[in-house]
């Protein structure tokens, strides 16, 4: 049987999110590591796969190929007990995973780059404060909801819960002190508790 690829690069966030559920639903599946960082994204080969030069991509066995991190996990969470067949819990998923794209990974990840990525006194450097801001905002609202909510969507982990906790757990690589978020914390450690949970890198 041939098994799906997934192009990936292993310190990224969007990468582990389809390790993660690809790992809890113990689907096996092949790794390349592709190094977005010294330009094997922007390779005629890869680009082929996907021209917008980014990593994950989940090619399929049949050779189809599907790109962006969350819509790679809704395709792989289908039939599994992380995409909820409810119709309005399903809204409720894509509204965290937006949530996430939009309005949590465009600071916090970036910001975590930033840190890790880049040199010292590389000019990019002096988004961060502006980062850290918008991130912490992030930050209250899962707050606000985790401090009445064991997971994001319903009483289970959903893709929701696995797109968000990419990021999240490695918020301090970017600078966000997480100490004063306990509902997150406590939430972090539930996911971490979810049979066939992988570290990332791991």
């Amino acid at each position: 049987m041939t098994l799906p690829t997934v192009y990936g690069m292993a310190i990224s966030g969007n990468c582990y999110k389809v390790q993660l559920l690809l790992a809890l639903i113990d689907r096996p599946y092949r790794w390349v590591e592709v190094d977005s960082a010294h330009g094997e994204t922007r390779t005629p080969e890869f680009l082929a796969r996907n021209p917008v030069g980014k990593v994950p991509v989940l090619e399929l066995a049949d050779g189809r190929i599907l790109t962006e991190s969350n819509a790679i996990l809704c395709y792989l969470a289908e039939g599994s007990r992380y995409l909820p067949d409810d119709h309005w819990q399903r809204a409720l998923v894509l509204q965290w995973l937006f949530f996430e794209q939009y309005s949590h990974e465009p600071y916090i990840a970036v910001a975590r780059f930033i840190c890790l990525m880049l040199d010292p006194d590389h000019p990019r450097r002096g988004e961060l404060p502006r980062l850290l801001e918008r991130g912490h905002q992030a930050l209250a609202l899962l707050e606000q909801h985790l401090s009445t909510h064991s997971y994001l969507v319903g009483e289970a982990p959903s893709v929701a819960d696995i797109a968000l906790f990419a990021y999240t757990h490695v918020a301090a690589d970017g600078g966000f002190d997480l100490a004063p978020y306990a509902a997150i914390r406590d939430w972090l450690a539930r996911v971490r508790g979810e049979p066939g949970f992988v570290p990332l890198g791991g």
